[in-house]
C-alpha cells in the first residue's frame, strides 16, 4: 500500500477558510439557497474538518495492518461524503436519522460463509440514502439488496485483477478523433442492434448517443463529455486511464454510481472487521478461497479511487474551482 494518497494533494486548495467559504457560497448560490454568503461562512470550517478527518483516516489506512484497514477506509469515506453533502445542504445534518449508515447486513454470518455471496440491504434513512438522493438524484432504493460479487463486478479497475469468475465485465472505450471505438461484439453481449443500444444507453445515462458500425468495430459518439461519477454503466478505469462500458446489463448494480458501489462494499467490510473477528482473522491467516484476494484488491483500489471520485465530483460535477 502507498503511504500517501497523492489524490489528497489535490485537495490542498480546500484547506483554506477563505477558499472554502467562496466555494461553498458558489455552491449555495447555484442551489438557490437563501443567505448563501452567511451559510457559507458558517459551514467553511465544518467542511474543512470533514475533509481533514477523511484524509487522516485514509492516510492511516495506508500504513495500517490489513485487519483494521476496512474500518479506517469506511470512516474516512463517510467524512468525505459529509463534506459533499455540505455543498448541497447547508443545514446537514438536520436530524439524527440521517446520521445512520443507511445500509444493513447480517451481523452473524452463516456457516460456510462466502464474502462474494454476502448481501447488504439499503434502508429508508441514513448516509447512503442522503448521498443517493442529493448527490445523484436517485430515489426509491429502500429495501434493495446487492451481493458483494455483483457490486465488485461493476468496478472496472477490478478487471485488471485476475477475477475468480472467468467473465469479462467491461469493454474499453478507445478514444478516436470523432468519439470512442468499441468492439462490434458488444452488440452480441447486449443482444441488441446498434439503434437499440443507442436508445438503451440514452435511457441509462440521460445522454444522446449515436453509434456507427464498421466491419469489426463500433464508433460511439455522445452529446456531452463523460463524467466519472455518473449514474451510468459507463465507468472510469483509473488504473488504465480510460472509460469503459459495463457488460452486466442485467445486474442490479448496472446503473449505480461507482461511489455508491464503493460505499456498500466498504460498509460491509467494516462490519466484518468489527464484528466478525473470528472469520476475518481466519480469512487473513488461511486464505481458503477467492474472498481474500478480492477483498485485498478492492481495498487497494478503493483507497485511491474514492478520494479521486470525490474530488472529481467537487470540481467537474459541481463547479470549476
Amino acid at each position: 500500500m502507498p503511504e500517501n494518497n497523492d489524490n489528497f494533494d489535490k485537495y490542498t486548495p480546500f484547506f483554506s477558510a477563505s477558499s472554502s467559504q467562496l466555494f461553498l457560497q458558489k455552491c449555495y448560490m447555484r442551489e438557490k439557497i437563501e443567505d448563501a454568503e452567511m451559510k457559507s461562512y458558517e459551514n467553511c470550517y465544518p467542511f474543512i474538518y470533514h475533509l481533514e478527518h477523511g484524509k487522516t483516516y485514509y492516510n492511516q489506512a495506508a500504513i495500517a495492518p490489513l485487519s483494521i484497514q476496512p474500518i479506517l477506509i469506511f470512516y474516512g469515506f463517510a467524512q468525505l461524503l459529509k463534506a459533499c453533502l455540505l455543498t448541497i445542504d447547508p443545514n446537514y445534518p438536520e436530524s439524527t436519522s440521517v446520521l445512520a449508515h443507511g445500509v444493513t447486513t447480517r451481523k452473524r454470518k452463516k456457516q460456510q460463509y462466502e464474502f462474494l455471496k454476502d448481501e447488504v440491504k439499503t434502508q429508508k434513512n441514513g448516509l447512503f440514502t442522503c448521498i443517493a438522493e442529493k448527490l445523484f438524484h436517485i430515489r426509491h432504493l429502500e429495501g434493495e439488496k446487492f451481493s458483494m460479487g455483483t457490486l465488485l463486478k461493476e468496478i472496472p479497475d477490478m478487471q485488471n485483477f485476475t477475477w475468480p469468475i472467468p467473465q469479462k465485465n467491461f469493454a474499453a472505450l478507445s478514444p478516436t478523433s470523432d468519439g470512442f471505438q468499441l468492439p462490434s461484439a458488444i452488440l452480441d453481449s447486449y443482444q441488441m442492434s446498434s439503434s437499440r443500444l443507442e436508445e438503451f444507453l440514452k435511457s441509462k445515462t440521460n445522454q444522446v448517443f449515436s453509434i456507427s458500425e464498421a466491419p469489426r468495430s463500433l464508433t460511439l459518439k455522445a452529446d456531452s463529455v463523460f463524467i466519472h461519477n455518473a449514474s451510468s454503466p459507463i465507468r472510469y478505469n483509473m488504473a488504465e486511464g480510460q472509460f469503459m462500458l459495463s457488460l452486466n446489463k442485467d445486474s442490479s448494480a448496472f446503473s449505480l454510481p461507482e461511489l455508491l458501489i464503493h460505499y456498500l462494499i466498504s460498509y460491509n467490510l467494516s462490519i466484518i472487521a468489527r464484528y466478525e473477528t473470528e472469520w476475518w482473522a481466519e480469512l487473513m491467516k488461511t486464505m481458503p478461497n477467492d474472498d481474500y484476494p478480492c477483498i485485498v484488491q478492492f481495498l487497494k483500489i478503493s483507497q485511491v479511487k474514492v478520494p479521486f471520485l470525490i474530488l472529481e465530483w467537487f470540481t467537474s460535477k459541481r463547479l470549476n474551482f
